[in-house]
């Protein structure tokens, strides 16, 4: 760690724009380092969330097709899902471990209520911000390997999703013209190709 660089910024105030169940957005007041302020920065808090690299038993991806509103259109991602909290909120510290499913778990449920598939091959890669310009989550990024076909989906009410398998030249392809667009996903292939070296 680089020691007096003194870059971090003073929250001055902050107004809960929207605060409900779903989302906490937030407008601040910031002071600089060289003690300016300036408004507003806006940021939210969202439920930590798991991404899963998942291979059949041949090899294939196990990939879903959905709707993302964000970009107002359908793409292709793998089986990823929210950290289910205690508290029954969307968001919260992700320091607070007591209040939130493991992520492993997590992991284990996403990948069996999207896909119908298990799997007895799991290996934790990385935790990493989800948006650190913005938000204040994290993409728990697990690999999942030889995965078996076990019963059909079991989808929440906003859930509406389609199973894919997929070669990992059909999913470069995706990616390179942009079918397959969520950056911690293309990151979590990245990793899963690091880890399998």
């Amino acid at each position: 760690m680089i020691e007096n660089e003194k870059l971090e910024w003073e929250e001055v105030s902050c107004e809960h724009i929207v605060n409900d169940e779903w989302i906490d957005f937030r407008k601040s007041r910031y002071r600089f380092p060289d003690g300016r302020e300036f408004e507003p920065y806006y940021s939210y808090s969202r439920r930590d969330y798991v991404v899963i690299v998942a291979t059949d038993e041949a090899g294939n991806y196990i990939c879903v097709r959905q709707y993302r509103h964000g970009i107002k259109r359908v793409t292709t991602e793998f089986c990823a899902g929210g950290i289910e909290r205690c508290d029954g909120k969307e968001y919260g510290s992700r320091l607070d471990k007591d209040s939130a499913e493991d992520a492993l778990a997590a992991a284990k449920r996403e990948l069996m209520e999207e896909t119908g598939y298990e799997s007895d091959d799991w290996k934790f890669l990385l935790s990493v911000p989800s948006n650190a310009t913005m938000a204040d989550n994290y993409a728990n990024i697990f690999v999942a390997k030889n995965c078996r076909k076990v019963s059909g989906q079991s989808l929440d009410e906003t859930e509406f999703l389609n199973v894919h398998l997929h070669t990992r030249e059909e999913i470069d392809e995706m990616i390179a013209s942009g079918e397959f667009p969520q950056a911690s996903h293309i990151l979590a292939l990245l990793l899963a190709d690091k880890n399998d070296r």
